[in-house]
C-alpha cells in the first residue's frame, strides 16, 4: 500500500467528506446504535485490562460511552474529523478527552495507550491511507489493539451513498498482521445486527 499524503487528492476528498455534511448526516443517522454494546465492552476490557484507552473515529461516542463506565473517564480519549459529532460528544460525556484529529496523523506519543480501538473506521480509509492509520493506531498502542470491521477475504467496494472508495470491505486482521508481524492475534469474533451491532467482525491483538 501507497502511503498518503497531504497532498494525496483520493485521501483529501474522503476527510473532507466524513468532516463536512455528509459526516454530519452519518452522525444524524447513528445516534441511536449503541444502546447495547455495554455488556461487550466489559467484557473486552475484562478479558484485556487496560486502564488509558483511545478510540479512533469515537463519533458520538457510542463505545466510549460504555468504557467510560469502566475505567476512569479522564483516561478515555476518543479523536474524529467531524466537528459536530465530537462538540455533541464533549456536551453529553465531559470528561471525556475529545480531540478533532486525522486517524493518519495521530496527535498522541509513542506507546500512550494501553488499548486502541477501531470500530467502522478502516472500512471507509482509501487504499492510500489505511496502512499510515493502522501504522498510527499500532505506534499508539502500548499493549492492545482492537479493530472492528467489515469483512471480506478480498477487497470489496461497497456502494455507499453514492460516493466512491467510502466503504471497502476487507481481511483487516490480515493485513495488520502482515504490516506487522510481531501482533499476537488474542481474540477474534462476530458481532451480529440482532446483537445491537452491524455484522462486523473484531480482532483483538496483542503488541509484543
Amino acid at each position: 500500500m501507497r502511503e498518503a499524503t497531504d497532498s494525496d487528492p483520493e485521501t483529501r476528498r474522503l476527510e473532507v467528506l466524513w468532516s463536512g455534511e455528509f459526516g454530519d448526516a452519518y452522525v444524524e443517522r447513528n445516534r441511536g446504535a449503541g444502546l447495547n454494546r455495554g455488556r461487550f465492552w466489559q467484557s473486552i476490557l475484562t478479558e484485556f485490562p487496560s486502564r488509558r484507552i483511545l478510540e479512533v473515529g469515537c463519533n458520538l461516542g457510542c463505545n466510549l460511552r460504555w468504557i467510560a463506565e469502566m475505567v476512569p473517564p479522564t483516561d478515555v480519549f476518543g479523536i474524529d474529523v467531524n466537528e459536530k459529532a465530537l462538540k455533541e460528544l464533549h456536551t453529553t460525556l465531559p470528561s471525556i478527552k475529545v480531540v478533532r484529529s486525522l486517524a493518519r496523523k495521530l496527535p498522541f506519543r509513542n506507546c500512550g495507550f494501553d488499548l486502541v480501538i477501531t470500530m467502522g473506521v478502516l472500512m471507509h480509509q482509501p487504499e492510500n491511507t489505511l496502512s499510515l492509520v493502522m501504522a498510527e493506531i499500532v505506534r499508539c498502542s502500548l499493549r492492545y489493539v482492537f479493530c472492528g470491521e467489515y469483512y471480506a477475504e478480498d477487497p470489496t467496494e461497497v456502494p455507499y451513498r453514492g460516493q466512491r472508495n467510502a466503504l471497502i470491505k476487507r481481511d483487516f486482521g490480515r493485513i495488520y498482521q502482515e504490516l506487522f508481524p510481531g501482533l499476537q492475534l488474542r481474540k477474534q469474533g462476530f458481532l451480529s445486527r440482532e446483537e445491537g451491532w452491524d455484522n462486523v467482525t473484531y480482532w483483538v491483538f496483542e503488541k509484543p
